[in-house]
């Protein structure tokens, strides 16, 4: 089964109750290393796309174009701004199309992390959400099916948490912290984990932090 603009849906109502159920460990988990706001940066970004959601459009590039609006328009902050640019690679990639063939789904998060890596000035290494989408793209390589996307999108969630927990952040405020970060899980990190684990349908849909 292929991915159209009904499983994107139910994707973003999943979504939307994942942020809101782990709005206080993010905002926590921040708070060691910046402003303590990704929580209600996530909730409040997922509830606007639940709630302002195209419902019946079948073209999945309209699709993900009026995300990226509802994003613009939903939050300025520079995990907010990142989604946004998500939103607007997909929309161009996926133009016109009506559904996503899971053998497409890693090389368009890896276009989707280039574009990341060039509005965030990021490089991967740095420990923010990029390296973890890039361990996410990674590890989809070749996968044909939901069942399989999700296991392998959640083991790359856990495998990139414990490689860069014992690191330092190199960008953004939490650069700042420095020696502080060690042993510290990225917020950005966590949240798209919560993003993950709503996605694959797991029943624990809370931010997993080992910190």
């Amino acid at each position: 089964m292929s991915i159209d603009t009904q499983i994107l849906r139910v994707a973003l109502r999943r979504a939307a109750l994942a942020t809101r159920l782990a709005e206080d460990q993010l905002n926590k988990a921040d708070a060691r290393l910046g402003d303590g706001d990704t929580g209600e940066t996530m909730r409040r970004l997922f509830g606007a796309l639940n709630n302002e959601m195209p419902e019946y459009s079948d073209d999945i590039g309209g699709f993900f174009a009026e995300l990226a609006k509802i994003c613009a328009r939903s939050t300025g902050s520079s995990l907010g701004t990142l989604v946004t640019v998500s939103m607007m690679v997909m929309a161009k990639q996926t133009k016109g199309q009506t559904v996503i063939e899971w053998t497409d789904l890693s090389p368009l998060l890896l276009l989707v992390r280039d574009q990341m890596m060039a509005r965030g000035k990021a490089n991967l290494g740095d420990k923010t959400v990029i390296d973890m989408l890039d361990g996410v793209a990674t590890a989809l390589v070749n996968c044909d099916n939901a069942a399989d996307a999700a296991a392998r999108s959640r083991q790359a969630c856990t495998t990139t948490l414990d490689l860069f927990r014992d690191r330092e952040n190199r960008i953004g405020r939490a650069r700042m912290f420095a020696k502080k970060t060690i042993g510290q899980d990225d917020p950005g990190m966590l949240a798209l984990s919560c993003l993950i684990d709503a996605l694959s349908g797991d029943t624990n849909i809370q931010a997993s932090s080992h910190a």
